[in-house]
């Protein structure tokens, strides 16, 4: 009997970690560095979501709002905050309120300013769901780094 158990225990933890990795987050992100002037940048981030998914806005309530974690970089001023690009659609659910979301493309785009002529990058965390109309997918996060040259 203790065998059996342990079986189906394995069985159980095989299952749940192939489903696990199955999961498609159904977004996939590009990353650019834009040069405007001799210190200034443009970081754009830009998120292709697959059709019958929507990616939420930065300025959406709740904990699945679509966030960026500059890596801190002494040679990189931060202008301003980041910008979405790209056809918000705001949707008013009677149990959560409004909610802002994007289907398709989107870009989401950092100034930033650079201390003096010097090659450095930049770097850091997307933290974002997605959902389709019947479910979300557990919060991703994704690393980039850029050259700013």
């Amino acid at each position: 009997m203790i065998c059996m158990k342990k079986i189906l225990l394995s069985l159980s933890l095989t299952v749940m970690v192939y489903t696990g990795f199955g999961q498609d987050n159904h977004v996939s992100w590009g990353y650019e560095a834009k040069k405007v002037t001799a210190d200034t940048y443009e970081v754009i981030i830009t998120a292709e979501v697959e059709q019958a998914w929507h990616l939420y806005s930065q300025h959406a309530s709740g904990p699945g709002r679509t966030s960026f974690i500059f890596k801190a970089n002494p040679l990189i001023t931060k202008t301003g905050v980041v910008k979405e690009l790209g056809n918000l659609e705001k949707v008013v659910d009677k149990s959560v309120g409004e909610i802002l979301s994007y289907s398709g493309k989107v870009q989401f785009v950092q100034t930033v300013k650079v201390k003096g002529n010097i090659k450095t990058n930049v770097s850091g965390t997307i933290q974002y769901t997605v959902c389709d109309d019947s479910h979300c997918l557990p919060t991703q996060k994704k690393s980039f780094d850029l050259k700013l040259q």
